[in-house]
């Protein structure tokens, strides 16, 4: 992923916290010899204090080999997405039609070390500490090894927990054009499609913490 200065998270902070709220995103894992990268859609669980990320699959899933093959893998999130048409980007002295359509988002790429997770107990924490993250309000029972009513399905998955070993982050939200902010913003609060309500907000707070 190319990343310009202007396009560089600020600090860790802001990434940090974008990646609190997108807990989604594609696992991509080298492929065995001869087979294409393999790509598993997932939620996970970030936790910036340990860096490190948790995640569980279901134990037929194809992608074990190949993690046990090489265990260094890449996540990738990506949203608030928009497309920004030419005529929003021209200069304020150059004729709209001049301008050069682009695409505005945000990605955060976790570069990690896999390590496997299949002891019950430890499956049973992780899967506890991801139901704590996406539905804090409960309304489950504990996750327990030897314990209904989860226990018998502990065996049909495998934990994940991802050691993150680098970071690259990206708010691509014309950092570099900030004489055409203002004809990008109108652009994007008068379309008001799905996201432009996002990019928007990143666009307006990037310009005011802009180092």
């Amino acid at each position: 992923m190319l990343i310009h200065p202007w396009d560089a998270a600020h600090d860790d902070t802001e990434w940090q916290q974008w990646l609190a709220v997108h807990d989604f995103g594609q696992l991509a894992v080298n492929g065995l010899p001869g087979e294409a990268p393999y790509v598993q859609p997932l939620h996970f669980l970030y936790d910036a204090e340990r860096a490190e990320v948790l995640a569980h699959l279901a134990r037929p899933n194809p992608l074990w080999k190949a993690l046990e093959a090489d265990p260094e893998v890449l996540l990738s999130v990506v949203d608030d997405y928009v497309y920004a048409p030419g005529y929003w980007q021209a200069m304020p002295d150059a004729p709209p039609e001049h301008g050069t359509p682009t695409s505005y988002y945000a990605a955060v790429q976790l570069r990690c070390r896999a390590h496997l997770v299949d002891d019950p107990a430890e499956k049973a924490d992780l899967l506890n500490r991801l139901m704590d993250h996406f539905q804090p309000e409960g309304g489950s029972a504990r996750v327990a090894a030897g314990e209904d009513p989860y226990d018998r399905m502990l065996s049909g998955l495998r934990g994940l927990r991802l050691e993150v070993t680098d970071v690259r982050a990206k708010f691509k939200y014309a950092g570099h054009k900030p004489q055409a902010h203002e004809r990008i913003a109108t652009g994007l609060a008068n379309r008001a499609g799905p996201r432009d309500a996002t990019a928007l907000a990143h666009l307006r707070r990037r310009r005011l913490q802009r180092p």
